[in-house]
């Protein structure tokens, strides 16, 4: 027990998906090998206030982990000689905690977008996933789609707005294009801001929304079919999971996409792995995958969403490089399909940061 490796693990975060990084972040934490690592509990609140956390994991959970008994102001020191978070206890000396490597389970920005991931890096920690430019070029859409096109997949037709008052673009945009179509923050995770618009008249208060999560809004073309997801992990030898495939009533759903809401509850949709399509047609899909995630520059592991047309065109959504986390999502979901367990995955991702 004497030789586990610290591992920070980072939850909550100054994000508009603080909760999901909860319900992820506890899962990781039960399902690390105790025996190998021992992971240091590091809570951020939604403000951007650090803290260790010694409590009970499960309050992590039900996000009662923010109290005055359970939490100590913490920060992870930038000094690339000595690895250690700095635990500043009241009228004393901080207390340096040794790290080996920093697992950030945070979602969307301040956590998901190179931030955090900058920081350990700057510190010379070893990283658990995505490091910083991977981090910063899946988070945004625009730049992502770039490197995708280039990489030879198929993206959807797109424009970007950089302020509020270039309606007139957008529907100039729309009349080429047609409706339905998205709008987007260009950097936000989870469905945040999104819009699907089905008319003229909804433009407007789409590009709005959108722009309340980001200082950059993105349209992009509705792509007809469904969504397949692909759980990719690793950085020279790539490990695949099984393809997913999300059924979607758009007649059922509220907003007529895979929102927020259906991502976390399936209340109108399913989610099939293995995808039911043929298999020649999901190993196409495999491939794409791996060739996005080295255009983007993963490593660790990350989730590579595509869609899927009736014709059997494979057509690039985005990269999540931290996606959910839980049991139940749908990372483990596929890499479950494949023959890998939760504990077996979480321990695999760890060990990679030691390998990098």
């Amino acid at each position: 027990m004497e030789n586990r490796k610290n591992i920070v693990v980072l939850f909550g975060g100054a994000s508009s998906e603080y909760e999901v990084s909860l319900q992820s972040a506890y899962a990781v934490i039960c399902s690390m090998d105790r025996n190998k690592y021992h992971p240091v509990m590091v809570g951020i609140t939604r403000e951007g206030q650090w803290f260790y956390f010694a409590g009970k994991i499960e309050k992590i959970q039900n996000d009662t982990w923010h109290n005055e008994t359970d939490c100590v102001p913490a920060v992870l020191s930038p000094d690339r000689t000595q690895h250690h978070l700095l635990v500043c206890r009241a009228q004393s000396i901080p207390e340096a905690v040794p790290v080996d490597a920093v697992f950030p389970v945070l979602h969307g920005r301040n956590g998901e977008d190179g931030t955090v991931q900058g920081l350990a890096e700057l510190a010379g920690i070893p990283l658990v996933g995505c490091g910083t430019l991977s981090s910063a070029l899946c988070m945004d859409k625009d730049r992502a789609h770039r490197l995708a096109e280039l990489a030879g997949v198929r993206v959807p037709r797109a424009m970007v707005l950089m302020d509020n008052t270039a309606v007139n673009k957008a529907c100039a945009f729309a009349e080429t294009v047609g409706f339905p179509l998205f709008v987007k923050p260009v950097k936000a995770g989870s469905s945040f801001g999104v819009t699907k618009v089905g008319t003229m008249e909804g433009l407007a208060p789409a590009i709005a929304l959108a722009f309340d999560y980001d200082n950059r809004v993105i349209l992009e073309e509705a792509v007809d079919g469904f969504e397949a997801g692909c759980a990719v992990c690793g950085r020279d030898q790539l490990l695949v999971g099984e393809v997913d495939e999300i059924e979607l009533d758009t007649t059922a759903c509220a907003n007529g996409f895979f929102d927020y809401t259906e991502k976390y509850t399936l209340k109108t949709s399913a989610i099939h792995v293995p995808a039911r399509i043929p298999p020649e047609k999901a190993q196409e899909i495999k491939e794409a995958a791996k060739r996005i995630y080295r255009a983007l520059d993963c490593s660790g592991f990350a989730r590579v969403d595509m869609f899927l047309t009736p014709e059997g065109e494979i057509v690039f959504n985005e990269v999540n490089t931290i996606p959910g986390f839980t049991e139940h999502s749908r990372y483990p979901g596929m890499m479950r399909a494949a023959g890998y367990d939760f504990a077996e995955v979480v321990d695999r991702i760890i060990g990679q940061a030691f390998e990098n």
